[in-house]
C-alpha cells in the first residue's frame, strides 16, 4: 500500500472509533486527524537579576575561564593539562599518567557520581542550575541574543515581524556570534587532547589532520546546536538526570518551592490594596515565574522533573514582593515536610544530617581518602612484563635453557631515571646482562632481556611454566658513585622449560 493510501486510512480510523454504535461512518460524516505530537512554542526566557542570578553568572566565569585558560597554561616547558593520545601521555599539573593509570579515571567518575548524589539528596539540581555545560553554554548563548535581537518582548516582536534590513542583520550578526563562539569551543576542547600553541598554528594554515577536523567541527556543532537552538529540550528530553532525580528526592530535600499556603488565592490588584481585605494570596499572577523560566514551566503547580533548580523564580518573584512591599520568599528553596510543618530555617537544617545524607558522606569521604592516599603511595615508575612469543625457551651456551622478555619501563616523573633488573624464582637463575636503565623525563621504553636457568636447575624444576618474578628498581647515584634504591616494583612472569 502507498504512502497516500495509508494516510486516509489512518484518519478514517478515528470516527469510526468514535462515531455510531456500529462503527459505521456515513459519506458525509467529518474526518478528524490527530496528531500525536505536541508543538513546541519557542520559549522566550526573559532577563533576570538577583542573588542566584549572581551566582550562577559567577560560575559561568569560573568554568569557562577554566575550560578556556587550562590549555595555554604551562608547566616545566609542556602544556599544564595534557591527553596526548599519540604518545599516550597524559599530563595533569606534576601528574604524568600512563593508559595502566586507567583507574585514577573510575575513581574520579565514581567521586563525581556520590558527589552529585550527595548534592541531589541536600538541595536538589544545584548541577543542572549552576554548573552544568548545558545551562551554562544556554546562558552564555542567550546574554549574546539578548544583546543583539533586545530583551524579551523585542524578541518577540522580530520573529513575528516580517524581514527588514534591520530583522537580516540582527539575525546574521547573532549567528555569526554563535558560531564564533562554537567553534573556539571546539577548537578548545581539541586543544587538551594536541598541543594548543601547535593546534592554533595547524588552524592558520588550515594543516589540522583529519580526526582533529572531525573533533573541532563535531564539538562546534553539537555546542551551536544544543545551546543554540535545543537548549531546553536537552534537559527536557535527552538528559537522563532528569529521569531518575526523584530516586534521590525525599520530603527534606531543599527544592525551589511555591508556597501555595501564602500565596494562594492569586490575583492582580493595586499596590496599595491590602490582599487580606480583597480575599486574595501574595501571589500577583504576574507569570513573571513562567517568562523567566528557562524550560517554561510554572513553579507554582509543584514540582516537575523539566525544573533544573536555575531559582530564576526566586529571583523575580523577590523582586516582586519586594516592589509589593510583602515579605520575600513567596518561591524560595524549601523541603516538602517545611511547607507542610511550617518548619523554621534551623529546622529544616536540622534535618539536612538524615541517614541518606549521612550514607553518601561517608562514602564519599571513603574515596575520596582512597584515592589522595593511593595518589601519594603512587611508584614514580611503571613496568609491564611481556614474554616473546616468538621464542618461548631454547638452548644455549652449557646447555643452559633461555627465555626472552620484553619489559617496557615507563618512567612517570619529568625527571632522568635510572633502573636496575633483577629476577627470581628458580635456583641458579639470571639475566644473560645485568643492564642499567636509563629514562628521560616521562619516557617510555621497551627493554629485551635474556633469562637463563642451569641445565641442572631446569632438570630439577621439570618441564612446565614455572613462576617467577622481575624486580625494577629505582636508583640513585651519589658523586662517589654510590646507589640507593629509591622505590622497587615485583612484576611477576613464567619460565618455560622445554620437554
Amino acid at each position: 500500500m502507498s504512502e497516500s493510501s495509508r494516510a486516509p486510512a489512518a484518519a478514517a480510523a478515528v470516527p469510526a472509533a468514535a462515531g455510531d454504535s456500529n462503527g459505521l461512518v456515513g459519506d458525509d460524516a467529518a474526518v478528524a486527524v490527530v496528531s500525536l505530537y505536541q508543538k513546541q512554542k519557542k520559549i522566550y526566557a526573559r532577563a533576570v537579576t538577583g542573588v542566584f542570578a549572581t551566582w550562577r553568572w559567577s560560575l559561568v566565569w569560573f568554568t569557562q575561564l577554566l575550560f578556556y585558560g587550562l590549555p595555554w597554561l604551562e608547566w616545566n616547558g609542556r602544556q599544564f593539562v595534557l591527553f596526548d593520545l599519540g604518545v599516550r601521555r597524559f599530563y595533569i599539573g606534576p601528574l604524568v599518567l600512563y593508559p595502566q593509570d586507567f583507574i585514577y579515571l573510575t575513581g574520579i567518575l565514581i567521586i563525581s557520581a556520590y558527589a552529585l548524589f550527595l548534592f541531589t539528596a541536600v538541595a536538589g539540581r544545584l548541577w543542572c542550575g549552576y554548573a552544568c555545560p548545558q545551562t551554562v553554554y544556554t546562558e552564555i548563548f542567550m546574554w549574546v541574543e539578548k544583546k543583539i535581537e533586545g530583551d524579551r518582548i523585542a524578541r518577540m516582536r522580530l520573529d513575528e515581524g516580517p524581514w527588514s534590513v534591520d530583522k537580516a542583520w540582527r539575525k546574521t550578526a547573532k549567528q555569526l556570534a554563535w558560531v564564533a563562539m562554537a567553534l573556539w569551543t571546539g577548537f578548545t576542547f581539541v586543544g587538551y587532547f594536541t598541543p594548543i600553541k601547535t593546534l592554533a598554528g595547524s588552524v592558520a594554515t588550515l594543516g589540522l589532520g583529519p580526526w582533529e577536523w572531525f573533533w573541532v567541527l563535531f564539538y562546534s556543532f553539537a555546542t551551536y546546536g544544543n545551546a543554540g537552538f535545543m537548549r531546553e529540550q536537552v534537559c527536557k528530553y535527552m538528559c537522563p538526570y532528569a529521569r531518575f532525580q526523584s530516586a534521590m528526592f525525599d520530603k527534606d530535600t531543599l527544592i525551589i518551592s511555591y508556597d501555595t499556603e501564602r500565596g494562594e488565592p492569586r490575583g492582580s490588584r493595586s499596590r496599595k490594596a491590602d490582599p487580606a481585605k480583597l480575599g486574595l494570596g501574595s501571589c500577583i499572577d504576574c507569570n513573571l515565574c513562567v517568562q523567566v523560566c528557562p524550560t517554561g514551566i510554572d513553579i507554582r503547580k509543584g514540582l516537575q522533573y523539566e525544573c533544573i533548580g536555575c531559582a530564576a523564580c526566586i529571583d523575580v518573584c523577590d523582586g516582586v514582593m519586594e516592589k509589593m512591599n510583602y515579605p520575600k520568599g513567596l518561591i524560595r528553596y524549601d523541603t516538602q515536610n517545611g511547607l507542610a510543618q511550617h518548619l523554621t530555617p534551623r529546622q529544616r537544617l536540622a534535618r539536612i544530617f538524615r541517614p541518606r545524607v549521612l550514607v553518601y558522606t561517608g562514602i564519599l569521604l571513603l574515596i575520596l581518602l582512597a584515592f589522595f592516599i593511593s595518589l601519594a603511595l603512587r611508584h614514580p615508575f611503571k613496568v609491564d612484563v611481556v614474554r616473546d612469543r616468538a621464542s618461548l625457551a631454547r638452548l644455549v651456551d652449557d646447555g643452559q635453557i633461555e627465555n626472552v622478555y620484553r619489559l617496557q619501563i615507563m618512567n612517570a616523573t619529568e625527571s632522568p631515571q635510572r633502573y636496575t633488573v633483577a629476577v627470581q624464582g628458580l635456583p641458579g637463575i639470571k639475566l644473560e646482562k645485568l643492564p642499567e636503565i636509563s629514562l628521560a623525563p616521562a619516557e617510555a621504553r621497551w627493554v629485551t632481556l635474556g633469562v637463563r636457568v642451569p641445565p641442572e636447575a631446569a632438570q630439577l624444576a621439570g618441564a612446565g611454566a614455572h613462576p617467577i618474578h622481575f624486580d625494577i628498581s629505582l636508583v640513585d647515584r651519589d658523586d662517589r658513585g654510590r646507589s640507593a634504591t629509591r622505590a622497587a616494583i615485583s612484576e611477576k612472569s613464567t619460565f618455560v622449560v622445554p620437554r
